[in-house]
């Protein structure tokens, strides 16, 4: 089987190498770019199957690259590396098509975990037995939207949204499981893996992310309910066929 290319964006020499080294050991094929100029020359969604960001960089910064890759690929994960941990900064990172987000210092162990789990999204296979995958892929309604599931895509009024894998894997949570209360440990074990380490915050940001490609009104949402203190829930619209109607 042919190894995973893995483009690795950093600035820092030293750090730079520990990534493609600590990939290289894991069977990943890494290849690096010491800037952001130099990661969007290499990247192509047909040569690399994941992304490693630094976001803070002189010239063209983390987001600038991360906006590029998404002119071209809206499929390919994008793991984000930064020293900055403030919300903000982490929900800039998702609005531009990041996947996942990852706080310096870290361990080499968990940097592998969300490798893994991002790839494991991209390719389609479910994280656990909660989200058994669908059997016909295509186009269906999904509150407010259609959605195009092999092209990642949400089309909500005139407008046409990308769709993240980890998106995708919660709207199949979703249509899976319709009116049923998701906790949020549920959803997390789902879309980021059992492995995951990171806090549920992470997962309202998606969420609200997610509301604002699916629902008319993301503010006051229709749709996707939240159940407080517990998780999420999803009542279905009538023509969301592709739901089994659960409960009341």
């Amino acid at each position: 089987m042919k190894a995973t290319r893995i483009l690795v964006v950093e600035d820092d020499a030293a750090i730079r190498q520990g990534l493609v080294d600590a990939l290289a050991s894991e069977g990943y094929a890494p290849e690096s770019a010491a800037d952001g100029v130099e990661a969007i020359r290499m990247f192509s969604p047909e040569r690399f199957g994941l992304v490693l960001l630094d976001i803070m960089m002189p010239g063209r910064n983390g987001y600038d690259v991360c906006r590029a890759i998404r002119k071209t690929s809206d499929t390919t994960p994008i793991l984000m590396l930064t020293a900055k941990s403030e919300e903000i900064d982490k929900v800039v990172g998702f609005e531009l098509g990041a996947d996942d987000y990852l706080t310096k210092p870290f361990g080499i162990r968990e940097l592998l975990a969300r490798v893994a789990a991002l790839l494991r999204r991209a390719r389609g296979a479910p994280a656990g037995n909660a989200c058994p995958a669908e059997a016909r892929p295509g186009v269906f309604r999904f509150a407010d939207a259609d959605v195009r599931e092999k092209e990642f895509t949400a089309i909500l009024g005139r407008k046409q949204h990308r769709l993240s894998a980890r998106e995708m894997t919660l709207i199949r949570m979703f249509r899976a499981n319709p009116n049923e209360v998701l906790s949020r440990d549920l959803l997390l074990d789902a879309a980021w893996g059992i492995h995951y380490a990171g806090t549920t915050r992470t997962l309202d940001q998606h969420m609200a992310q997610l509301r604002k490609k699916v629902e008319k009104n993301p503010a006051n949402p229709a749709w996707l309910k939240t159940a407080h203190g517990i998780g999420y829930r999803y009542a279905p619209p009538p023509d969301d066929h592709g739901s089994r109607r659960k409960g009341p």
